[in-house]
């Protein structure tokens, strides 16, 4: 079949690649439009934009598709189908309907829970066992359309958000080529009415970690938002990114530094932060940041 591949972040590259491998051809692929970051606000593309020009194909980055001119080159590639995937744009319906076959979605939930922007996030945060990824049909609404197919999997106490999602997007693109494969026989599921969730985009101001609240919730939250934006807590006067962490069996007035390496005392036993960072360096495994970093037993977090 002749494919349209639309994806932005890394989680996006692994299906990219799966499907550039297949005996699908991939006629062009959308990405968000370069911006710039960092330090320097340096103009970057994205990472499926590396990687599909890596692999000599043609990408557009309209910054959305309310042009006609936009509209049109997107309908002159006569696509068969349509591959979205953490693209980021909402797409119009002149454009889910062009391509012969619609368009497929590989959401990184098991929907309707999660539906929305950051269903990795919310899933560790909330402290869901399992999660999985769904292949979709895509239709106006924010990720309502009917499932072809689905697979689970496992949350363990250790998955950050990175984490995860490396291991949601093998799942991708592995399902997305079966999928293919065998199209005609699958067949449209609505999704379900009951257990609807949606998974709200995070905000920084959500990321200041409340030493108050139980070990779990926080040990939780300082895995959700990592490496991005990153939990955070003021110690000595420096913010300090928590990047991953273990609830232990310890208690004492919440935020106390307890004595056993990098652990925090939470308002139902504590946490042991295992990765940290120092505002402008690199994350560190817990027992090399303390050889740089002062950290006195008895010290109160707020």
């Amino acid at each position: 079949m002749k494919l349209v591949f639309m994806g932005t972040p890394k989680f996006s590259v692994p299906a990219l690649k799966a499907l550039y491998r297949s005996n699908h051809q991939i006629c062009a692929v959308y990405s968000q439009p370069p911006r710039p970051s960092g330090r320097g606000r340096k103009v970057n593309l994205s990472d499926v934009h590396k990687e599909a020009l890596n692999l000599g194909l043609t990408v557009h980055n309209p910054k959305n598709f309310e042009s006609e001119k936009d509209q049109n080159i997107f309908r002159e590639l006569k696509a068969d189908i349509a591959i979205v995937v953490a693209y980021g744009l909402i797409l119009p319906s002149k454009i889910l309907l062009s391509p012969r076959l619609g368009c497929l979605n590989i959401h990184a939930s098991l929907l309707p829970r999660w539906r929305g922007a950051a269903p990795i996030q919310r899933a560790i945060m909330e402290g869901d066992e399992e999660t999985g990824v769904c292949i979709m049909k895509m239709d106006e609404g924010l990720d309502t359309g009917p499932i072809l197919s689905s697979k689970k999997v496992q949350i363990t106490e250790n998955d950050t958000a990175k984490i995860l999602s490396e291991k949601l997007s093998l799942v991708g693109s592995q399902l997305i080529i079966e999928v293919l494969e065998n199209l005609s026989d699958y067949k449209l599921q609505s999704q379900a009415a009951v257990g609807v969730t949606y998974a709200s985009k995070i905000h920084k101001s959500e990321a200041k970690i409340d030493w108050s609240l139980p070990a779990k919730i926080i040990d939780q939250k300082i895995r959700a938002l990592s490496p991005y934006p990153g939990a955070w807590t003021e110690i000595n006067g420096e913010r300090i990114k928590l990047l991953a962490s273990k609830v232990i069996d310890q208690k004492n007035e919440p935020g106390t530094v307890l004595d056993r390496g990098f652990s925090i005392a939470c308002g139902h036993k504590a946490v042991e932060i295992t990765e940290a960072q120092r505002p402008g360096k690199s994350a560190q495994k817990s027992d090399v940041f303390l050889l740089g970093f002062r950290l006195q037993q008895g010290y109160k977090l707020v």
